[in-house]
């Protein structure tokens, strides 16, 4: 009976020329990682429409047009109407309308993703330029008319531009990787996030054209 001696493998061997490594890539090829952007922009320009719209009205109104807007008692010296109307009706009010709108999509998430109202809401927004536009805002150079003669308006207002903010844009984000494949969803939360920049970009350079126009 022969002995059976145990097979030993050099440190030396080499892999089989037929199975390559997993992780070579050759020279010249392009990363099979990357996302496609095409059908992912594809598939995001309504929401992206809305996005810019959203923050272009926003950063078009706030702070430039907000924080410019006194109160119709500043004349009477007191506290509220000289140094507490502004930080608290413009900054606090707004992010705090902001905050809300952006919380109740934990519990509402309509309209729906492929909805034409989402568009819709985005565009009934531009209204809020005209309404903040004949608040109190001072000065004024070519447009003298102040049609809401109330401090009740612009705290409205504010509350109402923080709340649609918050609500419409936080809806419109969270959409966007979910109406695409899922190996594309952290890549369209990139784009999503350009689409936000842009519209800030994009509205807080015409906020100082409309500063000049009133």
């Amino acid at each position: 009976m022969k002995p059976v001696w145990p097979t030993v493998f050099s440190g030396e061997e080499q892999l089989p020329q037929d199975s390559p490594s997993p992780t070579s890539v050759a020279p010249g090829s392009s990363d099979p990682q990357t996302p496609p952007l095409g059908p992912i922009l594809k598939k995001t320009t309504g929401l992206g429409f809305c996005i810019i719209c959203l923050f272009f009205i926003t950063s078009l109104i706030f702070p430039a047009i907000c924080t410019n807007i006194e109160s119709l008692s500043k004349g009477s010296g007191s506290p509220w109407s000289t140094k507490f109307f502004v930080p608290l009706t413009t900054f606090l009010l707004y992010n705090f309308a902001d905050l809300c709108g952006r919380q109740v999509t934990a519990w509402i998430q309509v309209p729906g993703p492929r909805s034409k109202a989402l568009p819709g809401l985005a565009l009934l927004r531009t209204c809020f330029v005209p309404l903040f536009v004949f608040c109190n805002y001072q000065p004024r150079g070519h447009l003298h008319t102040v049609l809401f003669q109330s401090d009740v308006y612009p705290v409205l207002f504010t509350s109402l531009l923080g709340l649609s903010n918050g609500y419409l844009s936080t809806l419109a984000l969270i959409y966007g990787p979910k109406i695409v494949p899922r190996e594309l969803a952290e890549a369209t939360g990139v784009v999503m996030t350009f689409y936000m920049g842009l519209g800030l970009v994009l509205g807080s350079a015409c906020s100082a054209l409309l500063v000049h126009l009133i």
